[in-house]
């Protein structure tokens, strides 16, 4: 019974509802936001990245990409399938969907964009909107192998267990910065990811209290 709740379509949708493109952008990190002289100067580049929630008969789980090792940005890292805003992308949603199908030939038709996350600021100086997406299942993909080395496939569930968010720390600059970090199968998911993903799961908590 806890399995069905924690994949409820339902709690997603009424965790998302009224959600807009966020309009404040801040760098979510665990301890603090990070201080002024260390935040990304301005002009902050548009990006957006797509949250799929595949729609499993057995449960939800979240679809993630493995970027290839030869890449300039985060390369080798776990990350949500998204990129750079172009000036041919009308808003968010159509450069996160435009994206996810470029990265993996996952097609827009089995997508049904509900909401957004926190604006989400990279160290690196992207201004990430994250667009929540449920997927029908029965999709083919198509990674584009000179991004994507891998995409895989997490039971919401698991993320949901708070026995399998880890907290970690580093250095940045003068000052210790707190993360949060998955450890699923072989995979290690931290960074802006994790953060975007525990922004998603504050929203599941939020909305069953309420």
């Amino acid at each position: 019974m806890i399995e069905i709740k924690y994949n409820s379509v339902s709690l997603i949708r009424s965790a998302l509802i009224g959600s807009e493109p966020p309009r404040d952008f801040k760098a979510q990190r665990l301890l603090a936001d990070l201080p002024p002289h260390m935040r990304p100067r301005r002009p902050w580049k548009s990006a957006a990245v797509l949250v799929p929630v595949v729609m499993h008969l057995k449960g939800l789980t979240i679809l993630l990409t493995q970027r290839t090792e030869s890449l300039l940005d985060h390369a080798g890292q776990v990350s949500f399938p998204g990129g750079s805003c172009e000036v041919d992308d009308s808003d968010p949603v159509q450069t996160a969907l435009r994206e996810t199908d470029e990265e993996t030939g996952l097609d827009r038709r089995f997508i049904e964009a509900i909401g957004f996350l926190d604006g989400y600021l990279t160290i690196t100086g992207y201004a990430v909107t994250p667009v929540v997406g449920l997927v029908k299942p029965g999709y083919r993909l198509q990674p584009d192998p000179l991004e994507v080395a891998e995409v895989f496939e997490v039971p919401l569930v698991f993320l949901r267990d708070p026995a399998n968010r880890q907290i970690r720390s580093r250095r940045v600059g003068d000052r210790d910065v707190g993360y949060y970090l998955f450890e699923y199968n072989q995979h290690i998911i931290w960074g802006a990811t994790a953060g975007m993903l525990v922004n998603f799961l504050h929203k599941l908590e939020q909305a069953e209290v309420a």
